[in-house]
């Protein structure tokens, strides 16, 4: 895809286009960006599947374990930030925003159903995620062993709605870098900044 570097919206839908892409192309690096949130002071950043990208409404979606660390984090501040980067294709996508938690609703449970059963496995799992324990190999399970659709007790999604995003390109003759936000009314402002 050729697109014009000084252009802000070209730039704007190429964002876009990644994420988009992100969603099942499994090559992708947007497939999988880090996910960063507050414990506390602390910064705590870990990779996640994207599983899906809303332009319009500037949101993006993970799916997650309600018992997981991430989640009573988020309780406490929504604050949380986005990054991808593809070293192929020497682009860099930021985005940050608030997130909002789906836990048994109608969004949760569409989420679940879309879901492939090896993915619903981990929400099976006893104890839930970040729980301590002594022996790991007290908690490998096949899918033989466990009722898939349990799990949807311990499932949930996390919608990122983002009110900036940054995109950055490496190239040798110039890199460019381009922030765009969005006021509470949704209105758009973009300026570029020195990479």
């Amino acid at each position: 895809m050729v697109m014009n570097l000084n252009n802000k919206n070209e730039i704007l839908k190429r964002a876009n286009f990644l994420l988009r892409d992100g969603i099942k192309n499994r090559d992708s690096l947007f497939h999988t960006p880090i996910i960063s949130t507050l414990n506390d002071k602390q910064i705590s950043s870990r990779v996640m599947v994207l599983r899906d990208h809303n332009a319009a409404k500037r949101i993006v979606r993970f799916h997650s374990d309600v018992r997981s660390d991430k989640i009573s984090e988020l309780k406490i501040n929504k604050n949380i930030a986005v990054i991808g980067y593809d070293p192929n294709l020497k682009t860099q996508i930021r985005l940050s925003g608030l997130a909002k938690i789906n836990h048994k609703n109608n969004l949760a449970k569409k989420a679940w159903n879309e879901s492939q059963a090896i993915s619903k496995k981990c929400y099976s799992v006893k104890d839930g995620s970040s729980f301590k324990m002594e022996k790991p190999e007290l908690y490998d399970f096949h899918m033989k062993d466990i009722v898939v659709e349990e799990g949807y007790e311990n499932f949930c999604t996390i919608e990122v709605h983002y009110s900036s995003l940054e995109f950055l390109y490496l190239q040798r003759q110039g890199h460019r870098r381009c922030k765009f936000t969005w006021n509470k009314q949704g209105k758009l402002r973009s300026f570029w900044l020195v990479p």
